[in-house]
This record gives structure tokens, C-alpha cells and sequence, in this order.
């Protein structure tokens, strides 16, 4: 019996947009044997093979996607049960428009309507290509805005389509709401900068580069997180002082875990950890 929401592609006619089950971005065209994305040492195909959904597949099986407010203009939308890695996209609201950052790997009218709602939405952009998520099928239902992607990344899209637009560097989408490209996890990773977020304090969107540990203190920087491969301390000490020069107070991650205050030191000191630790200088420690 076929699990609900995947997609026998043994039957497969002309092309149709399918989800890996395991890092949920879309492909379309051909059907590889394995997910690009979750073939490369950052990720993974699960022991029990690759497995394919489909948005209709989804729907049918009762997929939902949530929001919730995180904080006023700062909206996180999460699918349930997950699809895929199971991020939380963030939807910046600014009095300009919208922008949708990490794209959950599901899309349906309700979510559409609920991010309408609050506005026009400016932009799609994902953190690095383990958050593409659905995001052009986002795109056709939001009215065809424009999906940033990093130009260094565009080997990993599995969809192509016109509504992509390629960008490096930094790039301003509202007044106090700009993308930032800091390398690392991937080399077109990035974070967004919300100046007015945090009541006025800053607020910065990140991923896998800059990813806020558990105990709400610290942060990671690795180059896999399942496989457990870290960045250089010369990488973490660049990203930092790259994010340096922006002033923000919070960090929310790629999954909703947030560094609630003093950001920017905790940023600073948790770059200088990993340094330290990666040189050798605790090794007497183990």
C-alpha cells in the first residue's frame, strides 16, 4: 500500500511537479533516482530509498499548513503533520508588502488567502536550497512574484521557471528589509535584516549558517547538521563579522528557535567559541 501523500512515479505521464519526501523541494521534468539535494553530504536519502509527494497527495491525506504570530509583522507558518525537514517559513510584513522567507514544502488556498491577507507579498527567498520548499508553487498561487535565489546555488533548483530571479551580495526588498549573503552552510547562504523587528531593536532571519542552539545561548555553525560536519572557525569568524555590522537584538532560525535577546554578542561569542574549540584550545578539556 502507497502511504498517503507520496506519488507512484512508476506511472508517471509528461511532467509533474513532485516534493522528496525527505528535504520537501520541488522537482519537476525528469524523476531522478535520488534528490540531488538529500544525495550531497549535507544531507541524506533514508535508509528505506527515495520517496516522492505530491501537493494533491498531501492535500488529500489532510496536510495543513499554520500560522502564528511571532511577534507584530513577523508571522511563522509551519505544516502538520511536517513535510520534509519541517522548517518554519517567516512572512516579514512591512507597510511596503510581504517578504516569504524558507517556504514550507506545502501550499494550499487557505494559506494563500491567510497570507494575502496581510498585504502583498513582495518576494520568496529561501535561507539556502535545503529551504527552497515549494517555493515557485508559492509563487504561481501569491500572483507570480519574484523567487530570490542566490546565484552560486542555482545548480541545486529543482524547478525552474521564469518567476526566479538570481541575486549576490545584498539586496534591499523594503525600507529596514534586506537579504544578506554570508556564505558558509552553502555558499549563497543567507539571512534577512528586519530593521523595525524587535520593537525597533533589529531582528535577523537566518538558517543553517547561523542556526540558534537549544539552550537559547548559543549558536552553530555547521556545514551539516545530520551528518554533523562543522564549519571552519575562520568561516565563523567571518559570518559574524560580517553580521557585525547590522544591529539587531533577536535571532529567529530556520526552525522557529530563537536567540531572544543580545543577539549580536551572543553571535560574537558563540563565533569566538567555535573558533577556540576548532583550533584546539579546550582540547585539555577531553
Amino acid at each position: 500500500m502507497k502511504k498517503a501523500g507520496t506519488h507512484d512515479t512508476r506511472h508517471e505521464k509528461g511532467p509533474t511537479v513532485l516534493i522528496c519526501a525527505t528535504c520537501a523541494v520541488e522537482r519537476d521534468g525528469s524523476i531522478p533516482e535520488v534528490c540531488p539535494i538529500c544525495a550531497d553530504e549535507r544531507q541524506y536519502v533514508p535508509e528505506g530509498g527515495q520517496k516522492w509527494l505530491t501537493l494533491g497527495g498531501l492535500e488529500q491525506a489532510g496536510q495543513q499548513a499554520l500560522l502564528k504570530e511571532n511577534e507584530p509583522g513577523l508571522i511563522g507558518i509551519t505544516t502538520e503533520p511536517k513535510v520534509g525537514i519541517g522548517q518554519t517559513a517567516q512572512l516579514v510584513v512591512t507597510d511596503e508588502g510581504s517578504l516569504l522567507w524558507d517556504p514550507v514544502g506545502y501550499v494550499d488556498d487557505s494559506a494563500v488567502k491567510a497570507v494575502l491577507d496581510r498585504g502583498p507579498v513582495l518576494a520568496i527567498a529561501a535561507s539556502h536550497p535545503h529551504m527552497f520548499g515549494v517555493q515557485v508553487e508559492w509563487s504561481h498561487r501569491l500572483g507570480g512574484v519574484p523567487v530570490l535565489v542566490a546565484d552560486v546555488d542555482q545548480r541545486w533548483l529543482g524547478r525552474n521557471d521564469p518567476v526566479i530571479e538570481y541575486w549576490s551580495g545584498s539586496r534591499t526588498l523594503a525600507e529596514g528589509l534586506t537579504l544578506h549573503q554570508t556564505g558558509g552552510h552553502f555558499p549563497g547562504s543567507a539571512v534577512v535584516h528586519w530593521a523595525t523587528g524587535a520593537g525597533g531593536k533589529g531582528v535577523l532571519l537566518t538558517g543553517d549558517s547561523v542556526f540558534p542552539n537549544p539552550d537559547r545561548r548559543s549558536i552553530a555553525f555547521m556545514r551539516s547538521y545530520p551528518n554533523h560536519l562543522p564549519l571552519s572557525g575562520t568561516v565563523a569568524l567571518r559570518i559574524a563579522a560580517q553580521l557585525g555590522e547590522l544591529k539587531f537584538d533577536r535571532i529567529y532560525g530556520n526552525f522557529n528557535n530563537v536567540i531572544a535577546s543580545r543577539a549580536e554578542a551572543i553571535l560574537h561569542d558563540s563565533a569566538q567559541r567555535h573558533a577556540a574549540w576548532a583550533r584546539g584550545d579546550y582540547d585539555h578539556l577531553t
